[in-house]
């Protein structure tokens, strides 16, 4: 009689775990395509599964053969065109909670860098910093100059100084220190990013669609700072404003808890 309950309730929470895992499953591909800004490759496939099915149902059979040859060949195209959407999508699957291996969080020296940051802001000079978390950045750094140095706002400012030939480029935070300068970052290839963004932010915008770095960028026109940071930027941010977001990024607690950080009243 046991064994009848084991195979009747087993029998029950089967269909149920089968449709709970798939769902979740959909839910994170969504999510996952959304973060990326990939939804033309659902609107694309949509499409071409709307197309065969019509000519399914209408015996359409020219335009059924002409697909059935094209679908070997349209994977490849698609793994093609599509190819900095693939990765993203990849890089976001890698990067999702129950993948992590929780790290102790890194000894950044955030003050030193928002002070450096608020005199590049007041003299319009302007600055990359990148900050890597759990993706490595060793492609970027290696389009750079290895620096290796402590993190102190007198060798930031330096580096983003006018006659340096550093300036142009972007520095590279890794482990609490300056790991490079004068790296190149990818561009963004968003078609509705402002006109009024130049190479800094575009570049911003682009290492942060394809990795989980946290990107600290100010305006050389403007002065404005900005972050960088999942597919998305955020322009003309307070100094305050722009250090809580980077403790909670970043995972610096600073003695108390991240959302008292986030949740605290300017002074």
């Amino acid at each position: 009689m046991d064994w009848i309950m084991d195979f009747w309730l087993f029998d029950i929470l089967r269909p149920v775990l089968d449709i709970g895992i798939i769902a979740f499953i959909i839910y994170s591909i969504y999510n996952i395509l959304d973060e990326t800004k990939a939804i033309q490759l659902i609107k694309g496939a949509v499409s071409i599964a709307f197309i065969y099915a019509l000519a399914y149902v209408l015996k359409l059979n020219t335009l059924l053969w002409i697909l059935n040859k094209m679908v070997p060949g349209l994977f490849i195209a698609v793994a093609v065109i599509f190819q900095p959407e693939l990765r993203r999508i990849f890089t976001r699957i890698g990067q999702q909670e129950f993948l992590k291996v929780k790290n102790p969080a890194q000894p950044y020296q955030l003050d030193a860098v928002l002070s450096a940051v608020e005199v590049l802001a007041e003299q319009k000079r302007g600055a990359l910093i990148v900050f890597g978390r759990t993706i490595g950045l060793k492609n970027i750094i290696d389009t750079g100059t290895k620096v290796n140095a402590d993190l102190t706002s007198s060798l930031i400012i330096t580096i983003f100084a006018f006659d340096t030939p550093l300036h142009d480029g972007a520095v590279i935070v890794q482990r609490g220190k300056i790991a490079a300068a004068g790296c190149f970052l990818p561009l963004s290839r968003q078609v509705f990013i402002k006109k009024s963004f130049g190479t800094r932010h575009r570049a911003a915008l682009g290492l942060a669609e394809e990795t989980d770095a946290v990107i600290l960028v100010v305006s050389e026109e403007t002065g404005a700072v900005s972050l960088a940071y999942d597919s998305n930027i955020y322009y003309d941010m307070p100094i305050k404003d722009v250090g809580r977001t980077l403790r909670h990024l970043l995972e610096i607690r600073a003695g108390k808890p991240v959302e008292e950080e986030l949740n605290a009243e300017p002074e």
